[in-house]
């Protein structure tokens, strides 16, 4: 009977942990977490060890799944088998013994395979399933750090993860049309960026490449040079040009914990997304000596970091609508100590979440944060069920609507006119860079909107005809209400026709590109209104897809009736600029803690003032990198270097 039973749960493991690795390989989407899996995974093996039955379709023998495409494919030389993996540091010495090894990061992107022949990049593939991956060689050359030509003019393999930083990922996401579906992670974004049928839409994802192995070369003069060592390979790769993952050398396992540790201090500020470390054996013939099991290479292993679980209460399941129509369940519990931040809320992912995991309030449920950032679920320890779905929308009361998508249960408010699909635009019209409306959070415009005060931007100027009841509200008062008015009235006079613009939400026009058009405007809103593509395109930085994104604004007869009821409300303040324009041509980066300026914002205006630009990112295209910490290893200061572009310090900028 138990063997019966055992070979029943190792079918259902099967088809749940193959249905996941489809999803998230083939279709860049997530149905459960990689604490989920990873504990039916391990459940997995435990069950196969005890029967000693190992099925044909375990996840356990196989390496991913088949790649669906148009792109062409290439079958691999020989296959690239993914790593076996533990959460014990112990493990990981215990593995290493007296060996020197090479402790590195394990970046969450899409691995991709380049080609190097007489000096030049001749073929990129991707891993695909291990087996065959698909041809991304006009893609590979859109990546923002991989080097076209190489000094090198033999044969060279190179393996290497493509990854999109956190800056760029929120950037584009936020840049997204209201209509679109946001990416959930960089990875998913990464993976879409890098498959692309088109290399220009590569381009603009700021597609970064780590290379993590080079292939051992044919080229006996290079063997020579490489010697026997995994470290001077790595040392080789950054030679001729190519950003290596950031690594640490261990002399033995008795190292491993303080190296660990360090990279464990590095997670939080990490530039790029990573799953956990890699543990490579240095003496590269030693490790080729030990061979592959059917799955995992034995001459290096996987470590991802053991979640910090706490017990706690679940009080409350709070449905959540976006501008999307979406509606996101979210966890509230007991506040809980999680890598040393206090953590009370976490997200539910979707519906069919919620009933599997039979959620109902006051059930004890342990949380831990993936990746030590994501607050998350791991177990229902009571499973009581009684958490209803919510039949109405939170904010409009609409008649709520179930559904199936990809396999997953999820909510959606069919409410075309649903003020949360709206939110975000009074939040980004509120916002500091925008309106300036200091008193008005996203929270309380929310809270405003369920109570039925804002249905469209106008009402923020109207908020006194609700006078009695905000003063009544919950978490208000006379002094709350005398806050957000005054915070209005201050936008009402002193706002600049370049954040009004900005606030508006206008597809792709950014705080800085609406202060370039309010400048060759000369803030006569009349003339943006009426200006043509040709006349936008005049415009320094701006181009032709914004320019269209403009022009499609002020075709939109509601949008535009809008505009004219706020023009009606503001009495704009007009900006002068009397700063030389000695930064044209210019942008800049700016990072780290400033000294002299208040903030981030302050130092980019007198940029801009002075008719520069600035980014948020590091490309061959940026002009200086403000730093004050110079001698940083930050991936910034790393880039800036790789790059060749000068950093400096707010006092070397006020010498310019």
């Amino acid at each position: 009977m138990a063997e019966k039973q055992n070979m029943k749960r190792m079918k259902e493991l099967i088809q749940i942990l193959n249905q996941a690795s489809k999803a998230y390989y083939d279709e860049d989407r997530e149905i459960m977490s990689n604490f989920e899996y990873d504990k039916l995974y391990d459940e997995l093996v435990d069950l196969e060890k005890e029967t000693g039955i190992t099925l044909s379709n375990s996840p356990t023998i196989n390496v991913g799944y088949e790649v669906v495409s148009s792109l062409p494919k290439e079958k691999h030389p020989e296959p690239m088998l993914s790593l076996d993996k533990t959460k014990d540091v112990e493990v990981l010495a215990d593995w290493l013994g007296d060996h020197a090894g090479i402790l590195s990061w394990k970046m969450d992107g899409l691995t991709v395979v380049l080609t190097y022949e007489n000096g030049s990049l001749t073929k990129a593939v991707t891993r695909g399933n291990g087996e065959v991956g698909e041809v991304i060689t006009n893609n590979a050359r859109a990546f923002q750090n991989i080097p076209n030509k190489i000094s090198y003019q033999g044969k060279l393999v190179v393996r290497g993860e493509a990854v999109i930083g956190y800056e760029d990922f929120e950037a584009i996401n936020a840049a997204l049309p209201e209509t679109d579906a946001k990416y959930k992670n960089p990875r998913n974004l990464c993976s879409g960026a890098v498959r692309q049928l088109d290399s220009s839409i590569t381009a603009k994802r700021n597609v970064n490449f780590f290379a993590f192995f080079l292939v051992e070369p044919e080229d006996p003069e290079l063997l020579k040079k490489l010697g026997n060592s995994f470290e001077e390979r790595f040392i080789f790769l950054k030679e001729i040009g190519f950003d290596v993952v950031e690594y640490k050398k261990v002399n033995s396992g008795n190292e491993i914990a303080g190296a660990v540790a360090e990279f464990a201090e590095k997670l939080p500020e990490n530039a790029f997304p990573s799953d956990g470390l890699v543990l490579d054996l240095d003496d590269v013939a030693y490790g080729k000596s030990l061979g592959t099991t059917a799955k995992f290479p034995r001459n290096a292993i996987a470590f991802k970091w053991k979640d910090e679980q706490q017990e706690t209460v679940l009080r409350e399941i709070e449905w959540s609508p976006s501008r999307t129509g979406l509606i996101n369940p979210v966890a509230v519990f007991d506040p809980v100590e999680l890598e040393g931040t206090v953590v009370k809320r976490a997200s539910l992912h979707n519906v069919t979440y919620v009933k599997d995991m039979q959620l109902g309030i006051g059930d004890r449920i342990k949380v831990y944060k993936a990746n030590m950032i994501i607050p998350q679920l791991s177990e229902n320890l009571t499973k009581s069920g009684n958490s209803p779905i919510a039949e109405a929308c939170p904010v409009c009361g609409e008649k709520t609507v179930i559904k199936n998508e990809n396999g997953s249960e999820t909510l959606h408010c069919p409410n075309p006119e649903c003020p949360a699909k709206h939110i975000k635009e009074f939040d980004l019209f509120a916002s500091r860079n925008a309106m300036n409306m200091d008193g008005l959070s996203e929270a309380t415009m929310e809270k405003f909107m369920e109570e039925g005060f804002l249905h469209s931007l106008v009402d923020l100027f109207h908020l006194d005809q609700h006078k009695d009841q905000i003063i009544q509200m919950d978490g208000f008062g006379q002094k709350s209400y005398e806050k957000i008015q005054e915070s209005v009235e201050n936008a009402r006079n002193n706002a600049t026709l370049a954040g009004f613009l900005y606030g508006l939400g206008i597809p792709g026009i950014g705080a800085q590109n609406a202060k370039l058009i309010a400048r060759y405007f000369k803030n006569d809103m009349e003339s943006i209104l009426a200006a043509s593509k040709e006349e936008l395109c005049e415009i320094e930085g701006l181009g032709e897809v914004l320019a269209d994104g403009v022009i499609s604004f002020v075709k939109d007869e509601k949008k535009i009736q809008e505009v004219r009821a706020l023009l009606n409300e503001i009495n704009f303040v007009q900006e002068e600029n009397n700063a030389p324009q000695d930064l044209v041509g210019k942008i800049f980066v700016i990072t780290g803690s400033l000294e002299t300026y208040p903030n981030r914002d302050a130092l980019k205006k007198e940029i801009e003032d002075r008719g520069g630009k600035c980014s948020g990112s590091v490309s061959a295209k940026t002009s200086y990198l403000i730093n004050n910490d110079i001698l940083s290893n930050s991936s910034k200061n790393k880039k800036a270097k790789s790059l060749g572009i000068p950093i400096i310090t707010e006092n070397d900028f006020k010498k310019l």
